[in-house]
């Protein structure tokens, strides 16, 4: 037996992405929410949480395989009619989300006091403290990683909104009480956002137990479970990795250049980071979506979803480009008061912005191959598109330190937002244009 929907295919993108895009904003919020009311304590607490949530956040970000492997695996057992297989494999995914957080968390407590030969230091201890407390919440935070997957993969956006909008909203009220009602601090940030953390996944769990009991799918994970989620996963982490190691290329050159030049950068990266959620939002879309119809073989339904995604990915990234475009005389002066800095943002805005098409083009196609269970092509890709991008880099790096501000920052991001997104769309197109990546079926 195989499920498929009724639903226009617009109405069926739409009612994951949209969702999908508030759920992806709530992370952001939760750190915005720690950095406002930490940065009230002092300087020195500023940059020790800055330090440590660095290197918490780059840990996840690696580790959002477990999201994003899981919910195509559940789609595609949804698509076959297999609604206990799906609930299974997202069962062994919050399981694997929990063993590696575990690990990663006495990893972690035992590994925050090396922190103090990179802080300065004053800020030094808030860093450690920071790092330790937030260990607590690290298993909890990548089995809602999972969690998050597998109602996606069931076509559920509306819960991982809910819950986190929910937990966004607790964050702020404990961290709060716990900074400076019980006087608390960095710790007591660090320990609000590890309690909520739980909080998030018991309501997954409160979710899934039932559905769970409803097709008799027991609660222990199974060696073959974890190991299939554990290998699509594997190649989806070389493929993150790759784009941390564009980004940290990117900002080194960028620090190579001079202050005016990281500190406009940033400003643009951070532009982009938001403008990419939105984009993002369609791609897990597509993982959803694609997963499902594939696991019911309905190739006709797989291909009419990525035509119309496709054209969707470049209109958005023409409204995102437009806007940007617009805005970038502006925009920069909400960041910063230096006229050099400002100038520089400008012009790093102006060439993200005419990027903005490519970059949709690439984000739903990553979440396409996603949604195909593709994971090894994805990582393969990666590894070569970091082959070809950081030569461009490094002769790009060249006619930067000979050129102005200006000159530099549009030089950089036309590496990033040019060279590095362009091998990106052409290798996602080699793949996608032909049937390669269409494998029909629970598996």
């Amino acid at each position: 037996m195989t499920t498929t929907s009724h639903r226009p295919l617009s109405r069926q993108i739409l009612s994951i992405a949209v969702p999908a895009f508030g759920a992806l904003i709530a992370e952001p919020l939760f750190l915005l929410a720690d950095t406002a009311m930490i940065g009230r304590l002092g300087a020195a607490e500023l940059a020790g949480v800055g330090l440590a949530a660095a290197i918490v956040q780059t840990a996840t970000g690696l580790l959002i395989f477990l999201a994003y492997s899981t919910t195509p695996a559940v789609a595609r057992f949804l698509g076959a009619g297999q609604i206990g297989n799906a609930l299974a494999r997202g069962r062994d995914g919050i399981w694997l989300g929990l063993g590696l957080g575990a690990l990663l968390a006495v990893i972690g407590w035992f590994t925050a006091p090396f922190l103090v030969h990179i802080a300065t230091p004053d800020a030094a201890p808030h860093a450690i403290n920071y790092m330790q407390y937030s260990m607590f919440g690290l298993p909890a935070m990548l089995a809602v990683l999972a969690a998050t997957g597998v109602l996606r993969g069931l076509q559920d956006a509306k819960t991982p909104l809910k819950v986190a909008g929910a937990g966004f909203g607790l964050n702020i009220l404990g961290n709060y009480l716990l900074i400076y009602v019980l006087e608390l601090g960095v710790i007591g940030s660090a320990l609000g956002t590890s309690v909520v953390q739980w909080l998030m996944f018991a309501v997954y769990v409160a979710i899934l137990i039932p559905r769970m009991r409803k097709n008799d799918v027991g609660f222990a994970p199974t060696t073959a479970g974890l190991r299939a989620t554990a290998q699509v996963g594997s190649w989806l982490l070389v493929r993150s990795a790759s784009l941390r190691v564009a980004v940290l290329a990117t900002v080194l050159t960028a620090t190579s250049l001079g202050t005016e030049v990281l500190a406009a950068h940033q400003i643009v990266f951070n532009v982009y980071s938001t403008m990419a959620f939105a984009l993002d939002a369609l791609a897990i879309a597509a993982q959803a979506l694609i997963g499902k119809e594939l696991g019911a073989a309905n190739v006709p339904t797989v291909r009419a979803l990525t035509s119309t995604m496709i054209r969707w990915s470049f209109g958005f990234g023409a409204i995102t480009g437009l806007l940007l475009g617009a805005t970038a005389l502006w925009l920069p002066y909400i960041f910063t008061t230096d006229p050099v800095v400002i100038e520089a943002t400008t012009a790093g805005l102006l060439v993200l912005a005419v990027s903005q098409p490519l970059s949709g083009y690439v984000f739903v196609l990553d979440g396409i191959l996603m949604g195909a269970g593709d994971a090894k092509y994805l990582g393969l890709i990666g590894i070569a598109n970091i082959v070809i991008y950081l030569p461009a880099l490094y002769g790009l790096a060249a006619l930067a330190a000979n050129a102005t501000h200006i000159g530099a920052v549009a030089l950089v991001w036309i590496g990033f937002a040019g060279i590095y997104l362009a091998a990106r769309a052409v290798g996602l197109w080699l793949r996608i244009r032909t049937d390669t990546w269409i494998r029909l079926g629970a598996h």
